[in-house]
C-alpha cells in the first residue's frame, strides 16, 4: 500500500521526480500530443514547408474553424499537434515575443531565438507546483538570415533542430517515410509533394483538400503564406494524391 501511495504522488505532482528520473505529467503531456492529428515540417533548400491533417469529427463542423497552422510573425509559420487550446496559448506567447523583438530590437526575431523563448516558457510549467505542462507540439519553421530553419518544441521544454519531422498520430510511420523520401536539395515544391505523400501514406493513399492544411515560408520573399483548399486541391492532383470521391460528390451536384 506505501509503494502504490508513493506511486500516486510521483503521478500527480508534477514538481516530484520519480526515482528512475521521470516526470510522469510531462510523460502524460507527450501522450497527450500522440493523440492530435499529425502535423509535419519539411525543410528544402527553398524555404520550409508545413502540412497537417486537419480532418473534421462531423460534416456539420465548419472546416475553416479546424486552426493547425498558424503565422507567428512575417517569416515564422507554426503547425500544432495535441491541445488546441494550449497551442493557442502558446502561440500567442510567441506572437508576443515576435512584436517585443521588433519593439526593441527594430528587427525581426531569429526562428531559433522565438523557439527557445516558447520553450523556455513551457519548461517553467514543468517545475512549477498547481499547474500542468502544455499537452501540444509545435512545429516552428521560418527563414533566418536567408536561411531556411525548421524547429521542434517538446512538453518537456526541449527544442530540437530537423530537416523534417512529423508530430502527433502515426510519428513513428510518417518519420520512417520522411526518413526514408527526404532530399536535401529539394525545391519547394518537392517539400510540399514530400509533406503531402507522407501524410497521404497513413490515409489510404489518398486525401481530400478540406482535410490538409498546407503553409510555406519562402526564402526569396521570407514571407509566409497559407494555401486555400483550391490550391492545396491542385498539389494533391499533381501528386496523384487527391481523393476521387471529392470529384464524384461535384459531379453529383
Amino acid at each position: 500500500m506505501q509503494g502504490q501511495a508513493q506511486q500516486q504522488a510521483y503521478d500527480r505532482g508534477i514538481t516530484i521526480f520519480s526515482p528512475d528520473g521521470r516526470l510522469y505529467q510531462v510523460e502524460y503531456a507527450r501522450e497527450a500530443v500522440k493523440r492530435g492529428t499529425a502535423s509535419i515540417g519539411v525543410r528544402t533548400a527553398d524555404g520550409v514547408v508545413l502540412a497537417v491533417d486537419k480532418r473534421v469529427p462531423s460534416p456539420l463542423l465548419e472546416d475553416s474553424s479546424v486552426e493547425k497552422i498558424h503565422k507567428a510573425d512575417d517569416h515564422v509559420g507554426i503547425a500544432s499537434a495535441g491541445h488546441v487550446a494550449d497551442a493557442r496559448q502558446l502561440i500567442d506567447f510567441a506572437r508576443r515575443q515576435a512584436q517585443v523583438n521588433q519593439l526593441r530590437y527594430g528587427e525581426p526575431i531569429g526562428v531559433e531565438t522565438l523557439t527557445k523563448n516558447v520553450t523556455d516558457h513551457i519548461q517553467q510549467y514543468t517545475q512549477v507546483g498547481g499547474a500542468r505542462p502544455f499537452g501540444v507540439a509545435l512545429i516552428v519553421g521560418g527563414i533566418d538570415n536567408g536561411e531556411p530553419r525548421l524547429f521542434e518544441t517538446d512538453p518537456s521544454g526541449t527544442p530540437y533542430e530537423w530537416k523534417a519531422l512529423a508530430v502527433g498520430a502515426d510519428r513513428g510511420e510518417l518519420q520512417e517515410y520522411l526518413e526514408e523520401n527526404y532530399e536535401t536539395e529539394a525545391d519547394l515544391d518537392g517539400g510540399i509533394a514530400l509533406a503531402l505523400d507522407a501524410l497521404a501514406s497513413v490515409n489510404d493513399g489518398s486525401l481530400l483538400p478540406s482535410e490538409v492544411g498546407l503553409a510555406t515560408v519562402d526564402v526569396e520573399t521570407e514571407s509566409f503564406e497559407q494555401f486555400e483548399q483550391d490550391r492545396i486541391g491542385e498539389h494533391l492532383e499533381e501528386n496523384d494524391l487527391l481523393d476521387e470521391g471529392d470529384d464524384e460528390d461535384e459531379t453529383d451536384e
